[in-house]
């Protein structure tokens, strides 16, 4: 039997995770059985309980590498401030982010179904959503960021909402000018309960 040093195993392990997550997004949790998932990490059946113990072990921690890659690749990646969440919403109203499910956010690719799942998932999106949330806050008002904790999780809640729906259109000419008006909302949002900009 040959050895892999841990090293191997550690970057085997993260290919399954970032590949699942993907099938995630595209194909959905139920859509996606366990040899689905380790024929897109190149791997055999087998091979899946050497990493997890359970297809919803998988799933939850797909879920957090998720969460975390969309935090740290595009959240955090952003100018500091209210300047910061424009740039996050005019991403995330994009065509381009709308159109490419398994590349895109986790939140409106799978909120549905994590609302059904187990609690670990449940909890890693969670865990997940308060850093994107506590990122929004601390942008929203920088000297008080509790205090528009709320309004950054009725961003985050626009933004998979608004973008569900725009994915679920067949005419595309309304699933663009939802977008459009996205932005629109999500820009008032920003600027709802904002005293003159002084930061």
């Amino acid at each position: 039997m040959v050895r892999y040093p841990k090293e191997h195993k550690r970057e085997t392990r993260q290919r399954i995770i970032a590949t699942a997550g993907r099938r995630l997004k595209r194909d959905g949790i139920d859509g996606s059985g366990i040899s689905t998932l380790m024929k897109d990490a190149g791997l055999t059946n087998g091979t899946f309980y050497a990493y997890f113990a359970s297809k919803d072990e998988l799933v939850a921690t797909a879920v957090a590498d998720q969460m975390r890659a969309q935090h740290e690749n595009i959240v955090a990646q952003t100018a500091p401030g209210r300047a910061g969440l424009e740039q996050i919403v005019r991403w995330y109203f994009s065509p381009e982010q709308r159109d490419s499910i398994e590349d895109g956010c986790p939140n409106a690719a799978l909120l549905d179904e994590i609302a059904r799942s187990t609690d670990p998932t449940r909890q890693a999106y969670t865990d997940g959503a308060l850093v994107l949330i506590d990122d929004f806050a601390a942008r929203l008002a920088p000297h008080d960021p509790p205090s528009a904790r709320l309004r950054a999780l009725s961003l985050l809640g626009m933004l998979a909402g608004t973008l569900q729906l725009s994915r679920a259109l067949t005419d595309r000419q309304l699933a663009d000018q939802l977008l459009e008006q996205g932005i629109r909302n999500a820009l008032a949002l920003l600027d709802a309960d904002h005293p003159t900009h002084t930061a």
